[in-house]
């Protein structure tokens, strides 16, 4: 595997090779040996910054977030090694090996951003470089002026120009990296779908499910290490991270106990 990017220092904690593993946390005099570097702190976030912005500080730990680390400092869903399958993120924490669905997991921390941004003044938005004219039947075109100050608290700018043209100028900025017209195609979709229904926090949160399944890391994106380990540090910190928002499971553990039972070692 290759090094972590030009520059990158070295990061401790980290897993020290061979059977020093087996024991726990190894200290930083192992450090070289690892063909894999570990990024850590603001030099993660940035890189993650890369596809998502970055959302509001967390104030506390919410009550279904990921379980706190123990006493060693390790955090509960450790340090990132790689890739499988460019679709699960593998990393090493206390217990063993953790198995990450990276698209299921993104998507859940947008998610929750969302309904924070949503809950507050609303979501701050990104401007277009150039505005997106998009042909749409009538009844869109109906839809979307109608709700065009909603979709402004989702951090949407849209004006109508004509009986089926919409112009979109400004996305969500957690969404920036987003397929514009999709995303919008699909809202205008789910607002129609849920209709001007008088439960509205429970419209919008569909929407908003939408939205941040549109801006979640893909299946076979190429992640940093970097990366990876920003997106297990927001995990961490997000509410009910252990699900995405269609209640399937983001990551699993498997403990040393149980990798050993697989390859009978021990008999």
């Amino acid at each position: 595997a290759a090094a972590g990017p030009a520059g990158l220092p070295p990061a401790t904690p980290r897993f020290a090779a061979g059977e020093s593993a087996r024991g726990g946390w190894s200290g930083p005099s192992r450090q070289d040996s690892m063909p894999l570097r570990i990024a850590e702190g603001e030099l993660a976030e940035r890189s993650w910054a890369v596809f998502t912005a970055p959302g509001p500080a967390t104030e506390g730990r919410p009550a279904n977030a990921v379980a706190p680390a123990p006493e060693t400092g390790i955090p509960p869903l450790g340090y990132a090694l790689g890739q499988l399958a460019g679709i699960y993120i593998l990393a090493q924490n206390r217990d063993g090996l953790v198995v990450v669905d990276m698209h299921a997991a993104h998507e859940r921390v947008l998610y929750e951003r969302l309904k924070n941004a949503h809950a507050g003044p609303g979501a701050v938005g990104q401007p277009l470089l150039v505005p997106l004219s998009l042909r749409v039947s009538t009844t869109e075109a109906d839809l979307a002026e109608s709700v065009r100050d909603e979709l402004a608290a989702l951090g949407f700018e849209l004006d109508r120009r004509g009986p089926d043209v919409v112009v979109l100028r400004q996305l969500p900025a957690l969404l920036a990296t987003a397929d514009a017209e999709a995303l919008l195609r699909d809202v205008l979709s789910d607002l129609a779908e849920q209709g001007r229904s008088s439960r509205v926090e429970e419209r919008f949160n569909a929407v908003l499910a939408t939205m941040a399944c549109h801006g979640a890391v893909r299946a076979q994106r190429q992640l940093t290490l970097a990366e990876m380990n920003a997106l297990l540090r927001d995990m961490e910190g997000t509410e009910r991270a252990d699900q995405c928002n269609h209640g399937r499971p983001t990551w699993t553990q498997l403990s040393l106990a149980e990798l050993d039972k697989l390859f009978l070692r021990g008999r």
